[in-house]
C-alpha cells in the first residue's frame, strides 16, 4: 500500500509540476520579447534623435545660451525633442528660485515657453517619463 501511495503522489507531483514549469517557460519568453521590443525601440529613437539633429538649424550649444540668458543657473537636463509639431530644446535648469523649464525653437533659437517647476511637478515628470521608457 505505502507503494502505492508513494508512486501516486510521485504522479500526482509530475502532473501539477508541469504546468508551473510551462508557465515559467513561457514567462521567460515574455520577458525576453519585452527585452527585444525595449531594444528596438531604443534603435527607432535614436535614429528619430538623429534625423531631428540633422533637421535642427541651431545647435544645442547655441540654444543652452539662449535658455541660460533667460534663466540663469545650471543646466538639470537637456533633449531634442518634438512637442506640438515644433521641434525644441528643452532644458530644465537649476535656478536660486526652484526648477526652470525653457524650451528653444530649434529652428530659429527663439524662446518657445518658460515654466517654473515645483518639486512635486518635476518629481511627477520624472515618473511619467520613466514610465515612457518602459513601454
Amino acid at each position: 500500500m505505502k507503494t502505492l501511495n508513494i508512486a501516486t503522489f510521485a504522479l500526482a507531483a509530475a502532473l501539477i509540476g508541469t504546468p508551473l514549469l510551462a508557465s515559467v517557460d513561457e514567462s521567460k519568453k515574455v520577458e525576453a520579447k519585452e527585452t527585444k521590443a525595449a531594444a528596438e525601440k531604443d534603435t527607432k529613437t535614436s535614429e528619430t534623435q538623429a534625423q531631428m539633429q540633422k533637421e535642427a538649424k541651431i545647435s544645442m550649444e547655441k540654444a543652452k545660451e539662449i535658455a541660460l540668458k533667460k534663466a540663469p543657473g545650471t543646466i538639470k537636463s537637456s533633449e531634442l525633442e518634438r512637442e506640438h509639431g515644433k521641434l525644441i530644446y528643452s532644458f530644465d535648469i537649476s535656478t536660486k528660485k526652484g526648477v526652470t523649464e525653457v524650451n528653444v525653437d530649434a529652428m530659429n533659437g527663439s524662446i518657445v515657453d518658460v515654466q517654473h517647476e515645483t518639486a512635486a511637478k518635476e518629481a511627477a515628470e520624472k515618473k511619467q517619463e520613466a514610465k515612457e521608457k518602459k513601454h
